[in-house]
C-alpha cells in the first residue's frame, strides 16, 4: 500500500501513504489541525507532482495571514517543493489581474487555518474561488488545514451555535437546530467536516449534525491527521491519530419538542492511517493491518 517518492531529500526519505497523482476529477488533502509532520507535508508535495509541483498558499482565514503563509511557504521548501507563492489580497483587489494571473500553471492550492468566516465572507463570488475550482476540476489538488479543512464541505461548520452563547455551555448537547453552520466551498459534498476533533472534544456537534441532515456523512479528522480524498472518491487516512466517520442514515431518530435527540443504529468507523473508506458506498474499503 505504501510507496517512496523519490523527490524527498534523502533525510526525509520514508514509507508514505499511496499518494496516487492527481485524477481529472481533482484530489483533496484535508488536515485536520495541529502539527503537520514532515512525511505528511512530502505526500502532498507528491501528490501534486513531486519537486515541480507550482504551489500557491492561502492564507486568508488567519488575522496573521503574512505570517502564516510565509511560515507555511517555508514547510513546503523545506520538504522537497521549489516553488511556492504565497497570495495576500483582500475585498479591494482580489479579482484583479495581478492577482488572477498568479493562478496559472498551479496545480496545489493551500488553506491556511484561521478562522473559516474570513473565507467564506472574502472569496463566494470571486473570480479567485473561481479560478480555485478549475484548478480542481481539471486535475489539481486542492488541500486545507483546521479553518481551511472546514471551508471543503458543501455544509460548513462555522464554530457557532444558536442556543448557548457561554464558554461552560459550548456545544456540551446533541439536539437539533443548535449548531449553526452556512455555505462552504462545496468541494466535498458527500460529508461535513469537523476539525481538531478528537483533541477539541467535537463529537457533539458534529453528531447533532448527521443526525439532522443523514444524507451527509460526518468526517471529524483529528489534529496531525489528514484525509485525502481522491477523485474516484475513496478516502485515504493519511497521519498519526485518527478520523471518526458517523453514517446516520440507517438509523432511527426521534427529536423533542425542545430538540433534544435520539437516534438508534448509528454507524461509526475509527479510521488510522492507511485505511480507505469509500464515500457513495459509505463502507470501509481496506484496513492497514
Amino acid at each position: 500500500m505504501n510507496r517512496i517518492f523519490p523527490f524527498v531529500f534523502l533525510f526525509l526519505i520514508t514509507m508514505v501513504p499511496s499518494c496516487h497523482p492527481a485524477g481529472k476529477r481533482g484530489t483533496l488533502f484535508i488536515i485536520g489541525g495541529g502539527n503537520r509532520p514532515p512525511e505528511m507535508i512530502a505526500c502532498l508535495i507528491g501528490l501534486a507532482g513531486g519537486e515541480n509541483a507550482r504551489i500557491l498558499i492561502v492564507p486568508f482565514a488567519s488575522s496573521i495571514p503574512e505570517e502564516v503563509g510565509q511560515y507555511q511557504r517555508d514547510q513546503f521548501l523545506e520538504n522537497g517543493a521549489r516553488y511556492v507563492d504565497v497570495l495576500l489580497a483582500d475585498t479591494t483587489h482580489i479579482d484583479a489581474d495581478s492577482i488572477l494571473t498568479r493562478l496559472d500553471k498551479i496545480n496545489l492550492v493551500f488553506f491556511s487555518g484561521g478562522d473559516q468566516r474570513r473565507l467564506t465572507r472574502l472569496l463566494p463570488g470571486t473570480a479567485l474561488l473561481t479560478g480555485i475550482r478549475a484548478i480542481y476540476t481539471n486535475g489539481g489538488v486542492v488541500a486545507g488545514t483546521s479553518a481551511g479543512a472546514a471551508v471543503m464541505s458543501e455544509m460548513m461548520i462555522t464554530g457557532d451555535e444558536k442556543k448557548y452563547s457561554t464558554a461552560e455551555l459550548s456545544f456540551t448537547t446533541i439536539e437539533g437546530g443548535n449548531v449553526i453552520t452556512s455555505p462552504g466551498f462545496g468541494f466535498l459534498t458527500e460529508a461535513i467536516v469537523d476539525q481538531h476533533f478528537i483533541a477539541r472534544k467535537r463529537q457533539n456537534r458534529l453528531l447533532s449534525l448527521v443526525i439532522e441532515y443523514p444524507e451527509k456523512l460526518g468526517i471529524g479528522i483529528d489534529e496531525s491527521t489528514a484525509i485525502i480524498v481522491y477523485p474516484d472518491l475513496n478516502l485515504e487516512v493519511v497521519g498519526k491519530n485518527n478520523v471518526l466517520v458517523y453514517d446516520a442514515r440507517p438509523a432511527r431518530v426521534y427529536q423533542s419538542s425542545e430538540g433534544k435527540l435520539r437516534a438508534m443504529g448509528i454507524k461509526v468507523h475509527l479510521l488510522a492511517e492507511g485505511d480507505r473508506f469509500n464515500l457513495p458506498g459509505r463502507k470501509v474499503m481496506s484496513i492497514n493491518r
